[in-house]
């Protein structure tokens, strides 16, 4: 692995610049095979990595490099999970079978990575604003020959920051941008809404492009006549799109010039487009029609959904290489989520399903297929999830928001400001809490304990496994329990017999795991694990370590943690979060509080941010694994250094 052969065009590309000094237009082809074929050979042999999104951008990365001037002209990625033959082309040839491994490049453009990534994402929808954003102040240095193009999917264009980004760019008529629009009727699942219809008319149109083509081959031909040609053709052009689409054309009403959709896979076509937009003055978008997975036969005839990231496949034949368990293994969280969903929703009636284009990532397609009408899916529109539930619940409704933890800190004023100051039964379902392994930092979701437990009104949980999942999702959807927040890691949990039957949890209320007398444990969510395996593995030692598993950060069992500080004066809390404002700063609050004295130990994510691996390498650098737990109780404790043999973390 790592020995990766390059085709011959494309092993002479180190930069850009190789590329546009050594080819011609006529080679851009055999570059985007050759571009194609390396991506297949490296993400096959390592997995864990995005795949579709990158093919279906090969000849459009292509083309964009070979025609502007990066980076000095600034190409700015939207999300990123598309940008690997990007990276390829930008000097990262060499490093990219480390793609996405721990001390790696990094699954997303990176600024301190490359000075051809020039904005670091991994959320959706931002390239627009940001792209905006350098053209004004590179006009405002006087450097108005600088080039900026944002590309974006269809998916991404469905968040409200994108329209924001559009309708400003309209006004800055002096800015030198470029969107180029990525349509694939694809984000991670199916596309959906309104826009994703208006864009389907636009391709789908065969009289608006066929009259579209001819009007403009009659311009060539008649442009001797000089530049009122154009403003002609321009304004007949306005009017096909206008009557033949029946409807006006979006982005032109926002001061932008349209030009599309055209072939994405195209090479030389679009080369050739965007020279010619080199040239136009003002906020310009490029619509290109693309196929996700494109020109790897298994991706295109297979389901996109499983193709966006299949893990190691065979590259001939297009099996994705699946691990069959010696024996039954736990499910992942998201799929005790998913069916126990549905069993609430098939005995309460009031129940609802949200979420932001993440169906297939959060589990919620399951309730989707049973219940279609009762599930939504309203694109990749975080903020309007959340006050759509809003609205859900005022008219009695239980509406459950399934949303990954990182991509909620982007609606959390309706949160705070929809949902709890009007104090409505949301349920808040954070899948993805903690540390999520090799996409890294944008999608960590570190923060969602501490800033949900600051606002008014909020239950903040998160379970240990997938029955206490369970109970607390029953509990959630009970008679006037107001704004509640349950969250749970990615990836599997730790009971093989989880569908256990549904049972009430008095909200505030922690439990035992263990008894002891020398030090206490206090645990949130799924890291009380990582506990019971530090406790088995000091057995040897002879200490007497209580468990407590809080399950409630907010509000937090005040009880228990009278009996934890009137018997324990040597602490430890542990927590798949970051340890500012989290459930440790909770529990020394308390402390403080209530005039009580100990030594408490916060072990969880520091302030810092944590970059990508696996979750079991990131639980051990974060320090809050098992063998972090052991070895914090041997300090605390004094102990007798043990043999601490390596522990498998759950």
């Amino acid at each position: 692995m790592g020995n990766y052969k390059a085709g011959p065009f494309l092993e002479q590309i180190q930069l850009p610049e190789d590329l546009r000094s050594k080819f011609g237009l006529d080679d851009l082809p055999q570059i985007s095979d050759e571009l194609r074929q390396y991506i297949v050979d490296v993400i096959s042999e390592i997995g864990n990595s995005h795949f579709g999104a990158s093919l279906g951008v090969v000849e459009m990365t292509v083309a964009l490099h070979y025609v502007f001037n990066t980076p000095v002209d600034q190409l700015v990625w939207d999300v990123g999970h598309q940008a690997y033959g990007h990276k390829i082309l930008t000097g990262r040839r060499e490093q990219f079978h480390t793609n996405r491994l721990k001390g790696g490049i990094s699954g997303f453009p990176k600024r301190s990575e490359s000075e051809f990534d020039t904005f670091g994402v991994g959320h959706s929808s931002t390239s627009i604003s940001a792209a905006l954003g350098m053209a004004v102040a590179n006009n405002y240095k006087g450097e108005k020959n600088r080039q900026h193009i944002a590309v974006i999917g269809d998916g991404a264009l469905t968040a409200g920051l994108a329209f924001e980004g559009l309708n400003h760019s309209g006004y800055e008529k002096d800015a030198n941008l470029l969107v180029v629009l990525n349509d694939n009727c694809m984000s991670i699942d199916p596309n959906v809404g309104a826009l994703r219809d208006y864009l389907t008319d636009i391709t789908t149109s065969h009289t608006y492009n066929k009259v579209k083509d001819e009007v403009w081959n009659l311009l060539g031909k008649i442009s001797k006549f000089g530049p009122d040609a154009q403003s002609v053709a321009s304004k007949i052009s306005s009017a096909l799109k206008g009557s033949l689409l029946k409807q006006s054309n979006l982005f032109e009403s926002l001061n932008f010039r349209y030009f599309g959709p055209i072939d994405g896979h195209d090479v030389i076509g679009m080369a050739k487009i965007m020279s010619d937009l080199k040239d136009i003055p003002g906020p310009k978008i490029l619509h290109c029609v693309t196929r996700k997975g494109a020109g790897f036969k298994f991706s295109e005839e297979g389901n996109p959904t499983q193709w966006h990231a299949p893990g190691v496949f065979n590259k001939d034949t297009g099996e994705i290489v699946k691990i069959v368990p010696k024996s039954p293994e736990p499910p992942k969280y998201q799929d005790v989520f998913g069916y126990s969903i549905v069993e609430l929703a098939e005995k309460n009636d009031k129940i609802m399903g949200i979420t932001p284009a993440m169906p297939s990532g959060c589990s919620l397609n399951i309730m989707m297929e049973a219940m279609p009408n009762r599930t939504f899916d309203v694109g990749i529109a975080e903020q309007h999830a959340v006050t759509f539930s809003a609205g859900l619940a005022t008219q009695g409704m239980v509406p459950f928001c399934n949303i990954y933890s990182s991509f909620m800190q982007r609606a959390f004023d309706q949160v705070l400001h929809d949902v709890a100051l009007q104090n409505l039964n949301v349920v808040f379902c954070l899948d993805r809490g903690g540390l999520v392994g090799a996409d890294g930092a944008t999608h960590h979701g570190a923060y969602d304990l501490a800033y949900m437990r600051c606002i008014p009104n909020m239950i903040v949980s998160a379970p240990m496994n997938e029955s206490e999942l369970r109970n607390l999702m029953f509990t959630a959807q009970l008679e006037n329990m107001g704004p509640f927040s349950i969250r749970y890691p990615r990836g599997k949990g730790v009971q093989t017999e989880w569908k256990t039957a549904f049972q009430k949890i008095k909200v505030g209320t922690g439990r035992k795991v263990t008894t002891g007398n020398d030090i206490a444990i206090l645990t949130i969510g799924h890291p009380g694990n990582f506990a019971q395996k530090a406790i088995d593995e000091l057995k040897e030692s002879g200490a007497s370590i209580a468990h407590y598993d809080m399950r409630f950060v907010k509000p937090i069992d005040e009880i228990m943690l009278h009996e934890v500080f009137s018997k324990f004066n040597k602490i430890i809390t542990v927590e798949d979060g970051c340890l500012m404002g989290g459930f440790g700063s909770a529990v020394i609050e308390f402390m403080s509080d209530q005039k009580y004295s100990a030594e408490i130990v916060r072990l969880g994510i520091k302030d810092e941010y944590i970059h990508h691996g696996t979750q079991e390498e990131l639980w051990e650098d974060a320090g809050f694994d098992a063998n972090s737990i052991v070895k914090t109780v041997i300090e605390m404790l004094q102990l007798k250094e043990i043999n601490i043999r390596k522990t498998v973390n759950l």
